[in-house]
Protein backbone atom coordinates (compact mmCIF):
# COMPACT_ATOMS: atom_id res chain seq x y z
CA UNK A 1 0.00 0.00 0.00
CA UNK A 2 1.19 3.64 -0.85
CA UNK A 3 1.24 4.93 2.43
CA UNK A 4 0.79 8.44 0.79
CA UNK A 5 -2.00 8.17 -0.57
CA UNK A 6 -6.05 8.17 1.01
CA UNK A 7 -7.48 5.25 2.05
CA UNK A 8 -9.73 3.38 0.80
CA UNK A 9 -13.01 1.88 3.28
CA UNK A 10 -11.38 -1.19 2.82
CA UNK A 11 -7.78 -0.30 3.29
CA UNK A 12 -6.85 0.28 7.12
CA UNK A 13 -4.30 2.44 8.08
CA UNK A 14 -0.26 1.40 9.32
CA UNK A 15 -0.68 0.58 12.78
CA UNK A 16 1.32 2.46 15.48
CA UNK A 17 4.91 1.52 16.25
CA UNK A 18 7.20 2.40 18.79
CA UNK A 19 10.35 1.02 20.15
CA UNK A 20 11.94 2.30 24.09
CA UNK A 21 16.10 1.91 23.52
CA UNK A 22 18.69 3.32 25.14
CA UNK A 23 22.45 4.37 23.95
CA UNK A 24 24.97 2.02 23.53
CA UNK A 25 22.50 -1.31 23.49
CA UNK A 26 23.60 -3.68 20.98
CA UNK A 27 20.01 -5.57 21.32
CA UNK A 28 18.66 -2.34 20.63
CA UNK A 29 20.55 -1.36 17.50
CA UNK A 30 19.29 -5.20 16.67
CA UNK A 31 15.27 -4.20 17.12
CA UNK A 32 15.55 -1.31 15.05
CA UNK A 33 17.79 -2.68 12.43
CA UNK A 34 14.59 -5.01 11.84
CA UNK A 35 12.22 -2.76 12.04
CA UNK A 36 13.97 -0.42 9.58
CA UNK A 37 14.66 -4.11 7.25
CA UNK A 38 11.17 -4.31 7.14
CA UNK A 39 10.42 -0.44 5.99
CA UNK A 40 7.81 0.18 8.66
CA UNK A 41 7.43 3.39 10.04
CA UNK A 42 7.95 3.48 13.54
CA UNK A 43 8.93 5.84 16.55
CA UNK A 44 12.12 5.29 18.38
CA UNK A 45 11.96 6.64 21.82
CA UNK A 46 15.17 7.52 24.00
CA UNK A 47 14.54 5.10 27.53
CA UNK A 48 17.85 5.28 29.20
CA UNK A 49 18.36 3.90 33.00
CA UNK A 50 15.95 6.14 35.50
CA UNK A 51 13.90 8.52 32.57
CA UNK A 52 10.82 9.05 32.67
CA UNK A 53 10.12 7.38 29.06
CA UNK A 54 11.62 3.87 30.87
CA UNK A 55 9.71 4.33 33.65
CA UNK A 56 6.38 4.72 31.08
CA UNK A 57 8.30 1.53 29.34
CA UNK A 58 8.39 -0.57 32.19
CA UNK A 59 4.51 0.82 33.02
CA UNK A 60 3.46 -0.73 29.62
CA UNK A 61 5.18 -3.66 29.04
CA UNK A 62 5.81 -4.98 32.77
CA UNK A 63 9.58 -5.61 31.39
CA UNK A 64 12.57 -3.84 32.54
CA UNK A 65 14.64 -4.30 29.91
CA UNK A 66 15.13 -2.28 26.44
CA UNK A 67 14.17 -2.33 23.55
CA UNK A 68 10.59 -2.46 24.09
CA UNK A 69 8.69 -2.75 21.34
CA UNK A 70 4.76 -1.61 20.95
CA UNK A 71 2.13 -2.02 17.70
CA UNK A 72 -0.95 -0.02 18.92
CA UNK A 73 0.01 -0.03 22.32
CA UNK A 74 0.30 -3.68 22.32
CA UNK A 75 3.70 -5.10 23.89
CA UNK A 76 5.48 -7.15 21.31
CA UNK A 77 8.09 -7.69 23.96
CA UNK A 78 12.33 -6.95 23.57
CA UNK A 79 14.45 -7.86 20.68
CA UNK A 80 14.36 -12.00 21.18
CA UNK A 81 10.69 -12.03 21.03
CA UNK A 82 10.73 -9.70 17.47
CA UNK A 83 13.37 -12.18 16.33
CA UNK A 84 11.44 -14.94 17.34
CA UNK A 85 7.75 -13.45 15.36
CA UNK A 86 10.50 -12.97 12.58
CA UNK A 87 11.40 -16.43 12.57
CA UNK A 88 7.58 -18.03 13.10
CA UNK A 89 6.66 -15.09 10.16
CA UNK A 90 4.46 -13.60 12.31
CA UNK A 91 6.13 -10.38 12.34
CA UNK A 92 5.11 -8.90 9.01
CA UNK A 93 1.16 -9.42 9.85
CA UNK A 94 1.49 -7.41 13.07
CA UNK A 95 3.52 -4.33 11.83
CA UNK A 96 1.00 -4.22 9.15
CA UNK A 97 3.80 -5.19 5.63
CA UNK A 98 1.79 -7.78 4.63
Amino acid sequence: MNRTRALSRNENPMPKIEIFTQPGCPYCVHAVSLLRSKGVTFQEINAPHGSAEREDSIRRSGRRTVPQTFVDGESLGGCDDLMALDRAGRLDALLGTV
